[in-house]
């Protein structure tokens, strides 16, 4: 799983079409017959909550700090800058790795959790949101896709309105010719 964060103007605007199943064509550069690849990667858009709409109370939360996984050398084997926050009522539960700084890591773990939890109180209120949900997203195969992108046709086609695109001109942000 990839957890992306988004700030900006407009942003909510440009990634509300983002939600569901996305397929992407590719030959690899090291492929000598020229055979394709298809890869799925399914899409979910969260609204990043402020301090105000979710309060975290510091009795309910219990915070770990661990070191990081993966590469990073002698820093990454002798720090305890990851961080993992769970929230005692619900056990929703975060881990954040990404930053070199402890402070930072909390910082962005209390961020991510007050998503978490705004998304699943939604997801508890209304159980037809829920469902909705699980539509954009769907399972992941390749008849849920709503769009595709082709790098070796230099194409993209957003399935929903039948939109085609250059990949090269979607892969540089201009998504808003695909539903404008």
């Amino acid at each position: 799983m990839l957890v992306v964060r988004v700030t900006g103007k407009k942003v909510e605007e440009i990634f509300a079409h983002e939600a569901g199943g996305h397929r992407w064509q590719r030959v690899p550069p090291t492929e000598k017959r020229g055979r394709r690849q298809t890869s799925t990667v399914t899409v979910a858009v969260l609204r990043e909550p402020t301090e105000a709409e979710v309060r975290l109370s510091e009795r309910d939360l219990q915070w770990k700090a661990c070191r990081g996984s993966g590469k990073g050398g002698q820093h990454r084997n002798v720090t305890d800058s990851a961080v993992q926050l769970t929230h005692l009522p619900t056990g929703t539960s975060v881990r954040v790795e990404s930053e070199r700084s402890q402070h930072q890591n909390k910082r962005l773990a209390r961020g991510l959790l007050r998503a978490r939890l705004l998304e699943g109180e939604h997801l508890r209120l209304s159980e037809k949101r829920s469902q909705k949900r699980r539509r954009q997203v769907g399972t992941g195969m390749r008849a849920d896709k709503i769009r595709t992108t082709s790098l070796f046709r230099d194409q993209t086609v957003d399935h929903r309105t039948g939109k085609k695109m250059k990949a090269s001109r979607y892969l540089k942000g201009y998504v808003e010719d695909l539903w404008a």
